[in-house]
């Protein structure tokens, strides 16, 4: 961790280090989201680069102190970039026993061990299922303890303000903020500048929680228990005005983005669902810039309502998750049918059922492909990190429009509620996004709604246009006029008109490329939120002389064009997902392709450790030849 040291104008040490991952745990109303939140935020202003992966219970109201109800965040914050919240941590901060045994096991042996005393009574020891104090267990001595009597230090505080006690209980979090921000040098203006903004209206919560903060980083400086606290530099990071952004607000931010580019009203239809419902809390905000939100009465009502916002004119969205898909499923085939643009986003998390509701997963991408009726094909998008969900918004969208199509983009928890420093771009590098709609035809001839472009494309007609009168819904159309008809080879005829569409916008999308050797022993091939340590995994093995590639699939339907033949440049495919091996599957099919599946279903994301491992697994130890090149 360390690269060097130098002294304090104090009597305490500062250690220069490249790079720090700490975890912040305790019970779901301690506060933990907005000290991570809070670290988060003053980091990225520091110019560190940073990665973060926020932990929630899966209940609303999880029984206060027992292990089903730790709520908690990690953040990697470093000198130099990364991709992942880190697999180890530097530092453990709990603030009770249950936050403490279900976190332990990630701290690094010699690790910073943090804990608020003062809750490892008999009464949190028992909601905790421990029968002995973990304080005073031998493998304690493995790491760096510090106890720190934080609901007495706390009190002490904000005494003067005149809270009641629970009320002074709940500024903790801000005590452990301010030792945790003395620890690693960072700056609590801009965390005293939130204060004063989110308590304006209750002075003596806004002084009692500064006080808490001031105290925090007045114990960390005075303590003998800690004698050394760390500084990280800036990372480099390419030129430009940078701010922290979470996965949900970036595809917020992409969707309007979008109906930017291309002149067209936002509407929203949308029904709450973990983890996608700060989508629509973030698009709220945002009325100034023409965006429509409708939280519906179920999932079925809020895609109908972005189906006939589409059918108007507008740009149409829904979101949801895995269960909230499968509510959906009928009025997506609708759209299949009656061939309008429309953004399906599914915000992917733990299942089957209602399964994991806080946790990650990758286990929806055969659901969106195939999850309807009969054949009704869609093209799928996955995000790859959360700042990237700005751009897989805007490109889903031009290809809706472009192929007048129906598009799912895949996002998932990890991706949602984690942040990293977002490159703010120049709004006039984004290219715009083109959208016709057709008049009367001037010979007076019959408008055909289901005439086609050389892409398959069929015209989108606004209703009410003169001339175009024409006839929608989830019958079979007749090619070209769109009538209803049963006729058996007509309907041959669209099924595969309608999959030849889908299988076009190969034609439009970039080739694959891979990181690493153009050819070589192993391939790493991954989709959506694995991207982060699936790219540091082989990074750190090809150091190690590993002849080992990554290639990143955004497009998942269709694949592109030269994926086939990329894929049969390396001797094996290694394919990590945290499902069963659903993209595995449809490589094999595909391909003829005899991948390798590396599969977790723990609802947590890869480490990058257990990725280096297996790839060590199935390499040999070799130097990768200076004259092979990047593709």
């Amino acid at each position: 961790m360390s690269n060097g040291t130098h002294q304090a104008t104090a009597a305490k040490q500062v250690q220069v280090v490249t790079g720090i991952t700490v975890r912040l745990v305790g019970d779901s109303g301690d506060g933990m989201q907005l000290l991570g939140t809070q670290l988060t935020n003053t980091s990225a202003l520091l110019g560190n680069d940073i990665a973060t992966f926020p932990d929630f219970p899966a209940e609303i109201r999880a029984p206060r102190g027992t292990r089903a109800g730790v709520s908690g965040f990690q953040v990697q914050f470093a000198s130099h970039e990364v991709h992942t919240p880190g697999d180890t941590l530097d530092a453990l901060v709990a603030m009770n026993p249950a936050a403490l045994v279900t976190n332990i096991s990630d701290l690094r042996p010699g690790g910073l061990l943090i804990v608020n005393e003062e809750s490892f009574d008999e009464k949190d020891l028992k909601l905790a299922a421990l029968s002995t104090n973990p304080l005073d267990e031998p493998w304690v001595e493995n790491f760096r303890l510090v106890k720190v009597p934080m609901t007495k230090l706390t009190r002490a505080a904000v005494a003067e303000v005149g809270l009641s006690m629970k009320e002074a209980d709940r500024c903790r979090n801000f005590f452990a903020m301010g030792l945790v921000y003395w620890l690693y040098g960072r700056d609590m203006s801009a965390t005293q500048r939130f204060i004063n903004a989110k308590f304006s209206k209750t002075p003596e919560i806004q002084s009692a929680n500064e006080k808490a903060l001031k105290a925090g980083w007045a114990y960390g400086e005075t303590t003998e228990l800690l004698g050394v606290s760390y500084q990280v530099e800036s990372a480099k990071l390419p030129p430009g005005k940078y701010r922290n952004i979470m996965g949900n607000q970036a595809l917020a931010w992409g969707l309007m983005a979008a109906a930017q580019l291309s002149n067209k009203e936002l509407f929203y239809g949308s029904y709450p669902i973990t983890p996608a419902s700060d989508i629509l809390h973030e698009l709220c905000r945002y009325k100034n810039f023409g965006v429509c939100t409708v939280q519906c009465e179920d999932e079925i009502a809020a895609v109908c309502s972005a189906i006939g916002a589409s059918y108007g004119g507008a740009m149409g969205v829904t979101t949801s998750s895995g269960p909230g898909i499968a509510l959906k499923a009928e009025a997506m085939g609708l759209a299949v049918m009656m061939e309008l643009p429309l953004l399906v986003i599914d915000v992917q998390r733990g299942g089957p059922s209602t399964g994991l509701p806080t946790k990650t997963e990758q286990a929806d991408l055969l659901q969106v492909l195939y999850g309807r009726n009969g054949e009704a094909p869609l093209p799928v998008i996955a995000a790859q990190s959360p700042g990237d969900c700005f751009h897989a918004a805007i490109e889903a969208w031009r290809i809706a429009t472009q192929f007048m199509v129906p598009v799912v983009i895949l996002s998932d928890g990890y991706i949602a509620n984690g942040s990293e420093p977002w490159l703010i771009p120049d709004i006039n590098s984004l290219e715009k996004i083109t959208v016709t709609h057709p008049t009367a035809n001037a010979d007076g001839s019959k408008f055909l709604p289901y005439s086609r472009n050389d892409l398959l494309a069929r015209p989108w007609a606004i209703p009410g246009t003169p001339g175009l009168m024409h006839r929608l819904g989830g019958l079979e159309k007749q090619d070209g006029t769109g009538n209803v008809s049963y006729d058996a080879d007509n309907h041959q005829k669209m099924v595969h008109l309608r999959a030849q569409k889908v299988a076009n916008i190969s034609k439009v999308i970039p080739a694959q490329t891979v990181m690493g050797p153009e050819r070589g022993e192993l391939l790493v091939l991954s989709w959506g939120g694995t991207y982060g340590a699936c790219l540091t995994a082989v990074a750190q093995a090809q150091k190690a002389g590993r002849s080992v590639a990554h290639c990143h699939l955004r497009y998942l339907n269709p694949f592109p064009s030269n994926l086939g033949e990329l894929l049969g440049r390396y001797d094996s495919v290694l394919i990590p997902e945290l499902n069963l091996g659903q993209l595995r599957m449809l490589i094999r099919a595909r391909y003829l392709v005899d991948a390798i599946g590396y599969n977790k279903v723990k609802g947590k994301p890869f480490t990058v450790g257990e990725l280096v491992e297996k790839i060590e697994e199935l390499t040999s130890p070799q130097t990768v030849p200076a004259n092979e090149k990047c593709v």
